[in-house]
């Protein structure tokens, strides 16, 4: 019975607070970066000088995301606690698939490259969306 009354003098909860506590000031950062982040582009529609613009764009869109992908990975996935073997696995995932962006990307990005065009739906495509901004391509006819 005394053991009962101990747990009614700490809120009926014996102090669970403090093991939830640091969780809960993670999330209201991650809460404060989301704000952050979505009020950046905002900020910029409003700003005409367009590199500020889009420097203030991205900044907030890939600058906040970075950070809230490492607080969450070595707060709520406890990368920490992992074996040594696992930073060095994510970080050759990430170098793997930079070189594959760096490699595919001046492909996929151009119209044209070397010995290699792209296909004509694609230009048919990008033809349409310039004479007709509001429908899709395939549509319904009328």
């Amino acid at each position: 019975m005394s053991d009962h009354s101990e747990h009614e003098s700490h809120g009926g909860h014996g102090g669970h607070e403090t093991h939830h506590g640091p969780y809960v000031r993670i999330w209201a950062v991650l809460l404060a970066l989301l704000v952050v982040s979505v009020a950046g582009p905002i900020v910029a529609s409003f700003i005409e000088h367009r590199p500020t613009a889009l420097a203030i764009t991205l900044s907030t869109a890939f600058g906040i995301a970075v950070v809230k992908a490492y607080m969450v990975v070595k707060n709520f996935m406890h990368i920490n606690f992992a074996q040594r073997f696992v930073p060095y696995l994510v970080v050759t995932m990430l170098v793997f698939m930079f070189l594959f962006f760096a490699g595919a990307a001046p492909d996929v990005m151009k119209a044209e490259g070397r010995n290699w065009v792209k296909p004509s739906w694609i230009a048919d495509n990008a033809e349409y969306q310039q004479h007709h901004p509001g429908g899709a391509p395939g549509g319904e006819h009328h």
